[in-house]
């Protein structure tokens, strides 16, 4: 093994190191966009992230010779096991040198660790869950990673599966241009939908973003509504998911947060955010002594949105509104003056919404995959 060893992480030096390794990792890849290293240690915050009150990680480092070689998180979410039944091990924030040693000890590491914990299986990587950053890049390295999508080398596949992990689910990430979407088509569906519903679809309320988000969380979040049939999902905490859109409040337009309502009560969300890694890579993670000027300086500059969901709830899939979501946030974004639109992730087997965005004229452009070892 030449002196090979995963150590727990159990230490503030520790810690760092494991934050620390992408950056010495990716410097020379063009695509890779640097993480903000203050938001990667928030995420990482087992005391104050409301991720973890309902679970349990453990951070881990290779070593070879001193040198840190790889890092990985076991995790046991107690919230996934809950709502889907199961008991599942997960494994997280894995990168690792181009070294099947490397990447077999790492992830039986966490295989050992999530198994000791009453685990069954072995899936990831999620980072710390499918909410966050997911999947590895297998498809589609031609192109920087639009928000909160993930980025690595291709060589990863190969060496996940040389451990023994095989596919669980590919989630695929579709582009178009908004200003190239032909409309006349999802606007009839939309104007018939909206008329005949009764659903008012209204921008977020800045003014009352804490309310919005709430009430959004009743049809997302907590698993009882849209998304909650989807493979994969995981319902959020209230304190999560306001946290999240803590996160997001800083850098979203309100008028691609969209919000259907019957009533007052919310039948369906859509929620796009413009793609703020073009204004994060000059940064390099850092915010200081000049990053924050050159995220505030690129910002205005971001010409590209990532659609981060769309759902209704199930008395309404059938009338139409997420055609009139869709009309709405395509109107909104070339009003706005964003061009390039990614529609991610979507399930490789959610068949009904991978032909309809190919019916729009998008174009399948990356791939990424989520493993599992039993």
């Amino acid at each position: 093994m030449g002196g090979l060893e995963v150590v727990a992480v159990d230490s503030k030096g520790a810690s760092k190191e494991f934050i620390e390794l992408p950056y010495r990792l990716y410097r020379d890849d063009a695509h890779w966009v640097p993480p903000l290293r203050i938001a990667v240690k928030e995420l990482l915050d087992k005391s104050k992230h409301p991720f973890y009150a309902d679970a349990e990680t453990e951070l881990f480092l290779a070593r070879r010779n001193g040198q840190v070689v790889g890092r990985i998180a076991g995790i046991i979410n107690r919230a996934h096991d809950r709502f889907h039944q199961e008991k599942a091990g997960f494994f997280g924030f894995f990168d690792c040198v181009d070294d099947g040693a490397v990447a077999e000890a790492l992830l039986s590491r966490a295989r050992q660790w999530t198994s000791e914990r009453g685990a069954k299986f072995l899936r990831g990587p999620v980072s710390p869950s499918t909410n966050y950053e997911c999947g590895i890049l297998v498809d589609g390295f031609h192109a920087d990673p639009m928000v909160m999508m993930v980025y690595n080398p291709p060589y990863y596949d190969s060496l996940i599966q040389g451990v023994g992990l095989r596919k669980a689910k590919d989630l695929l990430a579709y582009l178009h241009n908004a200003n190239a979407i032909e409309t006349k088509k999802i606007d009839r569906v939309a104007e018939k939908a909206l008329k005949t519903t009764d659903v008012r679809v209204r921008p977020i309320n800045m003014k009352d973003f804490a309310a919005d988000v709430d009430r959004v969380w009743s049809v997302y979040g907590a698993g009882t509504g849209a998304w909650g049939q989807n493979w994969g999902f995981v319902p959020m905490s209230k304190p999560e998911f306001a946290a999240m859109g803590k996160e997001m409040k800083m850098i979203l337009k309100p008028d691609l947060v969209l919000i259907g309502e019957v009533g007052g009560r919310v039948v369906g969300f859509a929620l796009a955010l413009p793609d703020v890694n073009q204004a994060l890579k000059p940064a390099n993670g850092n915010l200081f002594p000049t990053g924050l000027l050159k995220i505030l300086y690129y910002q205005r500059l971001i010409k590209s949105v990532r659609v981060l969901a769309l759902g209704v709830v199930e008395e309404y899939r059938a009338s139409g509104l997420a055609a009139g979501f869709y009309a709405t946030l395509v109107r909104n974004a070339r009003r706005l003056g964003f061009g390039d639109c990614e529609m991610s992730w979507i399930l490789e087997d959610n068949v009904l919404m991978n032909r309809s965005l190919e019916v729009m004229g998008a174009k399948r452009y990356k791939t990424y995959r989520i493993y599992e070892w039993n």
